[in-house]
């Protein structure tokens, strides 16, 4: 299959504007690992993960004592990028954009690699500098998280260098490229090394006197820390699992405080990199590189004055995909979260006018008994996204949706919610059906104790709304409440006069049983 490939001229005009439905693909060639990321875009959903491909042939290994690309690394990073093109060519990929970062940039015979690659297998890859890899990532950070409060710094930490950008209210004031990739700097700290306690030790001492020397106080102190790359997503993992709550595949938004990213590393330089291996949330390929990722981080976090920095899932591919599309597709976090519930219910098949009619009734009842719950104003709007995401489940199969809702909704990075309200929003949609919220699951268990309330309250509310359109034929029109001091009773009335609603009382009484325990109450339901 031929592709209509994209290289040396990315970014430096116009870009095309993408067909609707277009296949994208972008691959980073890092001095650790290869990525492929391909991507749908549509002029009104914007960028669609469509596949990804990761693979580890360390480019950089060896490279700061030759000054060369070790040919067996070469043979590696070769076969990754074959494959690489393959699933381009399996899933209808029209335009790629290729490029290689520190390690192929720096060694002597990077330009041979870079011809190699490009007479092979036609793939147009192309060196870029460490402003120009800051960019790409500073722009796929910038398209998800909001950065115009204040100062913020973006850090990247590849397997060769770290790029940093420090922000001003959204808009790049600083940049600087180090040497401080997870591979370059394990291999000059802790090859030979038998202690690795000594070995970070000297590591971040060094770390510490150059960022001194490089990042002034006044430039870049900040507000937010974004971090993006292998290190920053490892490390959020291994914090999640260690907080008790079984991580997810993506985990775009979680913040880890300077004092975790302390105590995770304390607690892994105990191991050899056959125990590291056996940590949760760390990936097995990144065992004997990750002490040197968290010493730079805990380094930058302490030097910029930061308490926590905040992970971002997306890198240097997105940017990639961003600059193949220009100006074609909104923000994410500007977008009204709603509309990108709305969409992901339509890419997952929903049945629109059914999660419509149980968003509406749901907070028909919010309004009218919500605040003699217990829930305060922030749930409505859980309760608004739960009802239109609780069935996208369904995509997977009826049998056990609930719980495949949870699961999409964890890992649907385009939908704009923090990690908190990701989480209790999967809880919520996952308790509209079945049992309801319990202390024998294991995601629900490890939530704070108000986070539980939160979820029985809203899923609750949910659970109810859900029963009254049980035909799916949004056949009820309204409902009024009245609360007693043993009995909620609930009385619903149809769109159309004499129409039957036997079928939505009876699933609305069957799927009351969680809003009765909040409650204390009997709940009749009955029309009127």
């Amino acid at each position: 299959m031929s592709l209509a490939l994209v290289g040396a001229n990315v970014g430096t005009g116009v870009p095309p504007v993408p067909a609707a439905k277009e296949r994208l693909g972008a691959i980073d060639v890092g001095s650790n690992s290869i990525r492929l990321l391909v991507a749908e875009y549509d002029p009104a959903a914007g960028l669609s993960v469509i596949d990804e491909v990761k693979d580890q042939p360390r480019l950089a290994q060896r490279l700061a004592a030759t000054g060369m690309l070790d040919p067996a690394a070469m043979e590696r990073a070769m076969e990754a990028l074959r494959r690489m093109r393959e699933v381009c060519q399996r899933r209808g990929v029209s335009r790629i954009a290729a490029v290689a970062t520190s390690a192929v940039r720096e060694a002597k015979n990077g330009k041979e690699f870079v011809r190699l690659v490009r007479e092979q297998l036609d793939i147009p890859l192309r060196i870029i500098d460490g402003d120009k890899e800051a960019r790409l990532s500073f722009r796929s950070v910038a398209h998800h998280f909001r950065l115009d409060a204040g100062r913020s710094v973006i850090a990247d930490i590849g397997g060769g260098s770290l790029e940093l950008i420090a922000s001003v209210k959204g808009l790049i004031e600083q940049k600087v490229s180090l040497p401080f990739g997870a591979v370059r700097l394990t291999e000059a700290f802790m090859a030979d090394r038998r202690d690795p306690r000594k070995a970070v030790r000297d590591l971040r001492a060094m770390v510490r006197k150059k960022f001194r020397k490089d990042l002034s106080l006044r430039k870049w102190q900040a507000q937010t820390v974004i971090g993006s790359g292998g290190s920053f997503t490892n490390l959020g993992r291994m914090v999640v699992a260690r907080r008790g709550i079984p991580a997810s595949d993506s985990v775009h938004g979680v913040s880890v405080t300077v004092s975790e990213v302390e105590q995770l590393l304390e607690w892994l330089e105990t191991m050899n990199p056959e125990q590291r291996r056996q940590v949760a949330g760390l990936s097995p390929l990144r065992a004997d590189i990750i002490l040197a990722g968290l010493a730079v981080t805990v380094e930058l976090l302490e030097r910029v004055d930061a308490r926590e920095v905040v992970v971002s899932a997306f890198g240097l591919r997105e940017g990639l995909l961003l600059e193949m599309v220009g100006k074609g597709v909104a923000e994410p976090h500007r977008q009204d979260p709603l509309l990108l519930a709305r969409e992901f219910v339509e890419r997952c098949q929903g049945d629109r006018r059914h999660v419509e009619q149980v968003r509406r009734l749901a907070l028909m009842l919010f309004d009218q008994i919500g605040e003699r719950t217990g829930c305060g104003p922030d749930e409505r709007r859980l309760l608004e996204y739960a009802g239109l995401l609780h069935d996208v489940g369904q995509l997977v199969s009826y049998r056990g949706h609930h719980k495949h809702s949870l699961q999409l909704i964890l890992n649907a990075d385009r939908l704009n919610f923090s990690a908190r309200d990701r989480l209790l929003v999967a809880l919520i949609s996952r308790y509209h059906r079945k049992a309801g919220p319990s202390k024998k699951h294991e995601l629900f268990v490890q939530l704070p104790e108000e986070d539980q309330a939160v979820v029985r309250r809203v899923s609750g509310l949910l659970r109810l709304a859900d029963g009254l359109d049980r035909g799916h034929t949004a056949v009820v029109e309204t409902l009024r409440t009245r609360l007693t001091v043993d009995k909620l009773t609930v009385t619903v009335a149809p769109r159309l006069a004499g129409s039957d609603c036997s079928l939505e009382v009876w699933g609305a009484e069957r799927k009351s049983d969680v809003l009765a325990k909040v409650l204390g109450r009997e709940i009749v339901i009955r029309t009127g």
